[in-house]
C-alpha cells in the first residue's frame, strides 16, 4: 500500500492549530461539576465562622436537625478521627502544628473557617438549614505567630557590603490577592456499589494525589477513591488543591451511602479559597561604582494566614530561590519568615513567589540605576547573566531541585524587546509628551520563570485498527489546553492528524500514577513522556511490520503515518494496518523523569498615562517578550501570556484583600474586590522567542503558563514612577489611585 496524502493533516509541533477543548465549551456542552447529578443526590452546605479568632463555646444544632429536608448536620466532634490536611509540597516539622482540620474543633482562626456541615435533599434547603446552626464563639485577640524562618545564602555577602561603593536600603510590599476563576470550587462524591469505590467528580490539578490523600484520611484502601475530572472554569494555582470541603463531601457520601454534592458560592470563594502574595521585604543592596550589583541581603515576612495548607512553605521558598532573577548577583542572602495570622490561609497563585520576587528584584535594579546615574536599559545590560555562562548554577534550591538555569540568552531577549518598541524613538516621544504636561512613563522589567517540575510523568498510547489513537496520561486539565498540546506532540511523532487523537487525563483508574498539572509542568513532563511513548510505539510497529513485509527492521523507516521499506516507496504499511494485524491495536508506554526544572525567561514593557486628578493609571501599551525554548502551539502560548498579563495587571493595580483590626474581611464580593475588565486590560503585544531550547527534555520545551503574570507589577511600578517623575516612589503593590495621588502630592 502507498502512503496516504499528507495535505489534510494538522497539528504537528509548532503549528498554531485550534484548541480541541473549545468546541464543547463554546457550544455549552462541556460538563462542569455543577451540571452533574446522580439519582439520590444530596447537597452539602458549609457553616462558617463569623469570628476571626476565638474559642468555640457551643454549636447549637437543635433547630437545624428539626428542619424539613435535613439529612444530617455534623460538627468537628463528628469528624474527630479525620486527621488534618497534610502537605503536598515543601513540608517542615515546624509547620505541622498549623495544618488545617476539616472542621474546627475547640477554636477558630479565621472568618470563613468551616465549623459545621449540613446535608439536605435540596441545595436551597441546605442553605436555609445552615442558617439555623448557631455557633457560639467567644472572640479572642490574636497576635501573629512566626512559624519558621527559611534561610538561603551563597557567596560572601558581608564582604561585598564592606567594599560596596553604594549601599541601598528598600522596604517593599506586595498586597494580598488571589485567583478568581469563573467557576467556583465544587465536588460531587458518589459511592459506586458495583465497585465499592468512591468516585470524586470535579476539577483537581493533582487528581492522583487528592484521591490518595482522601483515601488515607478516611482510612480507605489506596485505590478506593477514584478521580473523575470534569470541565474546569479556570485554575490559576488556587483551584484543584485539597481543601477541607473536599474531604467533608467524601466523608458525607460514605456516611450516607449516597451521592453528595457541594458547589461553592462566590462569597465563600473570597473568604475560604486560598489567598496569595502578601509579603513585606526589607532589602539591602551593595552596588559598585559602575552599577554592578555585588550583593543582595533580603529579609521578608510572608503572611500565611491562619493555617498552612497543602503547599507548605512553597511560596516563600520560591520567592527566596528566584529573587535574583536573570542577574549575575555575586552574593545573596535571604531570610523568609512564615507568619501565621487571622486571615484566610494562603497558597499558590499564578507565578507564586515569583510575582513578588520579581517586583523586589526589579525595584533593586531601578534603585541601583538611580544611585549611579544609569538608565533602565544600561543598568540591566550591565548586570545580566551572559549566554556563555549557561547553564548557570544559582547555588540555591527549591521544590527539591537545585536552581540551575538550563539555557538562555537574556541580553538578546532584552534587545528584541527594545527593537520592537523602537525604544529610543519611544523615549523621545514620551519625553515630549511630558514636556507638554502629560504624566506618561515607560517601564521595563525582566524575569526568570521556572517550569517543568518533575520527578516523573507516565503516558500510555494505544493505536487502533481504525486509525484512532488514545493517549492516557496522569496529567490534569485546568484550562491550559492539555488535550491540544498532548495530541500535537503525539501527532507530530506519529505523523498523524492531531484531531484523530483522544487524550485522557484526570481519570485516576486509567493510569496507576500521575503528577497532575501545576508549576507549568504539563508541556515539559507530559509532553516529553508522550514523545517517548510515541517513539516506543513506532519501535513496536517496526518489528511487526518487518514480519509482515518480510524485511529486516533495520531496512524500515517511519514515514507518513506508517512504516515503509527504505528506498522502496510502494512497500508501505499504515500504522492502522499494522494494528489490525496485531489483534486490533498497538500499545506502548513510557515515563519521562527529570531532576531539574526548566527556566523560561523574558521581559515586560509598559507605557502608562497617569491622571493627576484621580490617580488612575491607564495602560496605553503592553509588550511581553518571552522565550519558551520551543513552542508546541504558539497560539496557545500567546493565549497564556495574554491571560497571565490580565491577572498580573489586576494584582499590580487593583486587587487586594483587606481586613479590619478584628480580622473581619472587608472584601467579600465583587463590589469590593476590584478586577480589571476588558476596558482596563490592554491587548498585549507578544514577542514569542525560541532562542534557547532546553537541553533537559527531548522536545526542548519550557513552560509558558506564568510568564505573562510574573513581571507585571515590576514593570508598572517603573512606568508609574517615570510618569509622575518620582524615582523610587512605588514601594507597594497594588498601585491604587489613592496611592498614586499621595505620591504626586
Amino acid at each position: 500500500m502507498s502512503p496516504g496524502s499528507e495535505a489534510g493533516r494538522q497539528g504537528s509541533v509548532g503549528q498554531s492549530v485550534r484548541r480541541r477543548e473549545d468546541n464543547p465549551l463554546l457550544k455549552g456542552r462541556a460538563p462542569f461539576v455543577a451540571d452533574l447529578s446522580f439519582p439520590g443526590q444530596a447537597y452539602l452546605r458549609v457553616v462558617r465562622s463569623e469570628v476571626a479568632n476565638g474559642e468555640i463555646v457551643d454549636i447549637d444544632l437543635s433547630e437545624a436537625l428539626k428542619a424539613d429536608g435535613v439529612i444530617g448536620v455534623w460538627t468537628g466532634e463528628d469528624v474527630a478521627t479525620v486527621p488534618p490536611i497534610d502537605f503536598r509540597q515543601i513540608g517542615y516539622d515546624e509547620l505541622l502544628p498549623f495544618r488545617q482540620p476539616v472542621l474546627a474543633r475547640g477554636s477558630v482562626r479565621y472568618v470563613g473557617e468551616p465549623v459545621a456541615i449540613v446535608v439536605a435533599e435540596d441545595s436551597y434547603v441546605a442553605e436555609d438549614i445552615a442558617e439555623l446552626v448557631v455557633a457560639d464563639i467567644e472572640p479572642h485577640d490574636f497576635e501573629a505567630v512566626e512559624a519558621m524562618v527559611l534561610r538561603s545564602e551563597y557567596g560572601s555577602v558581608d564582604e561585598a557590603f564592606a567594599t560596596a561603593h553604594h549601599v541601598l536600603e528598600l522596604e517593599l510590599a506586595v498586597g494580598r490577592h488571589t485567583g478568581i476563576p469563573m467557576e467556583t470550587r465544587g465536588l460531587l462524591a458518589r459511592p459506586d456499589p458495583a465497585t465499592g469505590r468512591l468516585e470524586l467528580h470535579g476539577a483537581s490539578k493533582v487528581p492522583h494525589y487528592t484521591c490518595a490523600a482522601i483515601a488515607s484520611m478516611l482510612k480507605l484502601e489506596p485505590h478506593a477513591v477514584v478521580g473523575r475530572e470534569c470541565a474546569v472554569g479556570g485554575g490559576f494555582g488556587i483551584r484543584g488543591e485539597l481543601y477541607p470541603e473536599d474531604v467533608l463531601v467524601a466523608w458525607s457520601a460514605l456516611r450516607l451511602g449516597r451521592p453528595v454534592k457541594w458547589i461553592e458560592d462566590r462569597r465563600e470563594h473570597l473568604m475560604a479559597a486560598n489567598h496569595s502574595r502578601d509579603q513585606r521585604h526589607r532589602v539591602r543592596v551593595a552596588v559598585d561604582r559602575k552599577g554592578v550589583i555585588t550583593a543582595v541581603d533580603d529579609e521578608f515576612w510572608y503572611d500565611q494566614g491562619a493555617y498552612v495548607r497543602t503547599h507548605g512553605a512553597t511560596v516563600p521558598s520560591l520567592t527566596a530561590a528566584m529573587l535574583p532573577g536573570p542577574y549575575a548577583i555575586g552574593s545573596y542572602r535571604s531570610r523568609g519568615h512564615i507568619v501565621l495570622s487571622a486571615k484566610t490561609p494562603a497558597g499558590t497563585y499564578r507565578a507564586p513567589g515569583r510575582f513578588e520576587a520579581t517586583f523586589v528584584c526589579e525595584r533593586i535594579i531601578e534603585a541601583a540605576a538611580q544611585a549611579v546615574g544609569l538608565d533602565q536599559v544600561t543598568i540591566r545590560r550591565r548586570n545580566l547573566i551572559q549566554p556563555e555562562s549557561m547553564p548557570h548554577d544559582r547555588q540555591l534550591s527549591v521544590l527539591g531541585t537545585s536552581v540551575v538555569l538550563d539555557s538562555g540568552d537574556y541580553p538578546r531577549i532584552l534587545q528584541r524587546l527594545l527593537d520592537h518598541l523602537d525604544f529610543e524613538g519611544l523615549e523621545r516621544r514620551l519625553s515630549q509628551r511630558r514636556l507638554d504636561g502629560e504624566l506618561v512613563g515607560l517601564g521595563i522589567a525582566m524575569f526568570v520563570e521556572k517550569s517543568g517540575l518533575g520527578p516523573f510523568d507516565d503516558v500510555e498510547i494505544t493505536l487502533r485498527h481504525d486509525g484512532s489513537v488514545e493517549v492516557v496520561t496522569g496529567a490534569a486539565s485546568v484550562g491550559q489546553g492539555v488535550d491540544t498540546v498532548v495530541a500535537q506532540v503525539c501527532a507530530d511523532a506519529l505523523d498523524l492528524d492531531y484531531r484523530d487523537i483522544e487524550v485522557v487525563h484526570g481519570q485516576t483508574d486509567r493510569i496507576s500514577r500521575g503528577m497532575g498539572a501545576f508549576a507549568s509542568r504539563v508541556t515539559v513532563m507530559t509532553g516529553s513522556a508522550t514523545h517517548l511513548a510515541a517513539d516506543s510505539l513506532k519501535d513496536v510497529a517496526r518489528n511487526i511490520a518487518a514480519e509482515m513485509m518480510e524485511a529486516r527492521p533495520g531496512d524500515l523507516e517511519f514515514r507518513a503515518g506508517g512504516i515503509g521499506v527504505r528506498g522502496q516507496p510502494d512497500r508501505f504499511l499504515a500504522l492502522a494496518e499494522i494494528a489490525g494485524a496485531n489483534g486490533g491495536e498497538l500499545t506502548a508506554e513510557a515515563s519521562f523523569t527529570s531532576e531539574h526544572m526548566t527556566y523560561p525567561y523574558g521581559a515586560h514593557a509598559v507605557v502608562v498615562a497617569v491622571d493627576a486628578d484621580t490617580g488612575e493609571v491607564e495602560i496605553e501599551r503592553y509588550v511581553v517578550a518571552y522565550d519558551v525554548g520551543r513552542a508546541v502551539n504558539p497560539m496557545l502560548v500567546q493565549g497564556q501570556i495574554q491571560g497571565g498579563a490580565a491577572q498580573g495587571i489586576g494584582g499590580a493595580l487593583l486587587e487586594e484583600f483587606l481586613y479590619d483590626s478584628a480580622g473581619q474581611p472587608l472584601v467579600t464580593s465583587f463590589m469590593d474586590y476590584l478586577m480589571p475588565t476588558a476596558s482596563e486590560t490592554p491587548a498585549v503585544e507578544i514577542l514569542l522567542s525560541e532562542d534557547a531550547p532546553s537541553p533537559l527534555n527531548p522536545l526542548g520545551v519550557k513552560g509558558a503558563g506564568e510568564g505573562g503574570t510574573n513581571a507585571c507589577g515590576a514593570a508598572l511600578a517603573t512606568a508609574v514612577e517615570q510618569a509622575i517623575g518620582r524615582p523610587g516612589a512605588v514601594t507597594e503593590l497594588p498601585i491604587t489611585p489613592e496611592a498614586v495621588k499621595a505620591m504626586i502630592k
